[in-house]
């Protein structure tokens, strides 16, 4: 038991950088509380004192602001920061090292017995007011976006973001910023909301002007291997007003 408890102090320390001593966190992290409490509902709800279970977590919940179920699984050094607004639905389960925010639900989607809330795996961190819905399975070391909905398994290592939540494609947003630091700037410093028709906007922007680059350079790979001189390119790219670009995403 104080194994588990010095491990849960210890991950307040290593996730955030408000805290200050072992004291504080011991006193005033609902989240930390949270777990205190559910490792005793959950022990009891497995002797089957089901209503003590209950009632216990219930004044948890009053407590702590953060509603888990007896029958959860938590894995180890679980953290919940903030944690007001959590709710982890019956058969949650929980892995070892997940970060959760204040507002996530794990909830389910169907009011038929047996397993109906989701899975995380190892390492996942879920941000503020996501909801993460039925019997599905985030992968390990996946990310959820903040007030995402995710309704689909979400694979190992993956970001999913938006609602309905969509999984992010890795290879084209390195080639976006990739190309955002040529010009002098990085979409995604701005936004990652492709509702928002400016963000779209200067993403299809990015994405041609890879696409442009890429043939541009084979192009000129070829006329160097048949022998043509080609000019330096760079009174062309003095020509890009990186400051103008700038303003108008601003």
């Amino acid at each position: 038991m104080f194994k588990h408890l010095r491990e849960d102090i210890a991950v307040v320390f290593e996730r955030d950088p408000a805290a200050r001593s072992r004291w504080e966190v011991l006193t005033t992290y609902p989240g930390v509380h949270a777990i205190l409490f559910h490792r005793l509902t959950h022990r009891l709800w497995r002797w089957r004192f089901f209503w003590l279970a209950r009632f216990t977590s219930h004044f948890a919940r009053w407590m702590t602001g953060i509603e888990i179920h007896p029958a959860a699984q938590m894995g180890r050094r679980v953290f919940i920061d903030h944690g007001m607004g959590v709710v982890i639905g019956e058969t949650a389960e929980v892995g070892d090292d997940v970060t959760l925010y204040h507002g996530v639900t794990l909830g389910g989607t169907s009011w038929k017995k047996g397993k109906r809330h989701p899975t995380l795996g190892k390492g996942v961190v879920v941000g503020a007011g996501a909801k993460i819905l039925g019997p599905i399975t985030i992968g390990e070391g996946a990310k959820v976006g903040s007030n995402a909905v995710v309704v689909k398994d979400v694979p190992a290592g993956a970001t999913a973001v938006g609602i309905p939540a969509r999984i992010l494609d890795g290879s084209q947003a390195e080639k976006r910023e990739t190309q955002a630091k040529k010009m002098g700037f990085s979409a995604y410093a701005i936004s990652e909301d492709v509702n928002d028709p400016m963000v779209k906007a200067v993403h299809s922007l990015l994405d041609h002007t890879v696409v442009t680059d890429h043939r541009i350079e084979q192009i000129l790979l070829h006329l160097k291997r048949l022998g043509a001189e080609i000019p330096d390119g760079e009174a062309a790219s003095e020509k890009f007003d990186v400051n103008y670009l700038n303003k108008i995403v601003d």
